[in-house]
């Protein structure tokens, strides 16, 4: 309801939701080549990961949507997008990843059970990012086509006020 306010429709927010799966595939990916379970650590890891893949595509949806309302073509404002917003994302990643690593590689003691949610984080960003660069500005251009075409058809369903209802609703 957040992103439908944010966004002003209804539709936008389907295309940051299309950067979640991808991070889910990721982390599951990253569980599977290192033998990890599916545990309470790792389920706290795809909480955490989710939120910051949400980010990522709130940047390009956001920074895209702003760019259009000032009159840029989508695609131009899509790429522009992709162009401005790729240095932020990539370095919340690299960083985020570094900063999982030692918990990842269980040096410590005890360390091996938060390990399983360190993989899935890692495995999630990698994933998310390099995937929602791509996938998530044609997710954006087919949800916004799809907009457009259905528009005209709503609107034929929403009537207009006519001069006598008016008249009627300021006599009551």
């Amino acid at each position: 309801m957040r992103l439908i306010l944010l966004f002003k429709s209804f539709f936008k927010p389907i295309t940051i939701l299309a950067a979640l799966a991808l991070s889910l595939a990721g982390a599951f990916f990253g569980l599977l080549v290192d033998g990890s379970e599916l545990g309470l650590p790792a389920l706290i890891g795809l909480l955490m990961l989710m939120g910051l893949a949400a980010k990522n595509s709130i940047l390009l949806v956001a920074f895209a949507i702003k760019l259009e309302r000032t009159g840029v073509a989508q695609k131009e404002a899509l790429i522009q997008a992709c162009r401005e917003r790729a240095q932020p994302i990539v370095m919340t990643t690299v960083a985020m990843a570094a900063g999982m690593l030692s918990t990842a590689m269980a040096l410590g003691e005890g360390s091996e059970f938060r390990a399983p949610m360190a993989i899935a984080v890692i495995g999630g960003l990698i994933s998310s990012t390099v995937l929602s660069l791509v996938l998530v500005p044609v997710v954006y251009e087919c949800i916004d086509d799809f907009e457009l075409w259905l528009k005209p058809k709503l609107a034929k369903l929403v009537t207009a006020r006519t001069d006598l209802e008016d008249a009627d609703t300021k006599a009551q």
